[in-house]
């Protein structure tokens, strides 16, 4: 079963912009706090951003002032806009709850969205 979706990704130039979506499946969309996550090659998976249902944020300090989480709750989808893109921001997204949703004892992970920046 698919229950996360995510898309936007692309290859931009430093100093550029995306903005990511996220369709999570009702069931673990409702009441949970939803948030995206990167993995870069070599290091381990980072929370980015996250948000809450009543829509409140936090950001890691690597991308506060540059990066805003939103969603909508009727669509069940979470947005990542990404602005002021620096190379090291090159990685993997994926869009989860917080902490990530258990499918079959193991922590459920979609496809991600892959994100280059060039410098």
């Amino acid at each position: 079963q698919v229950l996360i979706v995510e898309s936007g990704g692309g290859v931009v130039q430093a100093g550029g912009s995306l903005r990511l979506s996220c369709v999570a499946d009702g069931s673990i969309f409702s009441h949970n706090p939803m948030a995206w996550y990167r993995q870069a090659p070599g290091k381990q998976r980072e929370l980015v951003a996250r948000i809450t249902s009543y829509r409140s944020t936090n950001y890691a300090d690597s991308v506060k002032g540059r990066f805003t989480i939103s969603r909508d709750n009727a669509k069940n989808t979470v947005y990542l806009q990404m602005n002021s893109l620096k190379p090291e921001d090159t990685a993997v997204y994926y869009c989860n709850t917080d902490p990530p949703v258990l499918y079959n004892n193991k922590n459920y992970w979609g496809k991600g969205t892959p994100v280059t920046v060039s410098s």
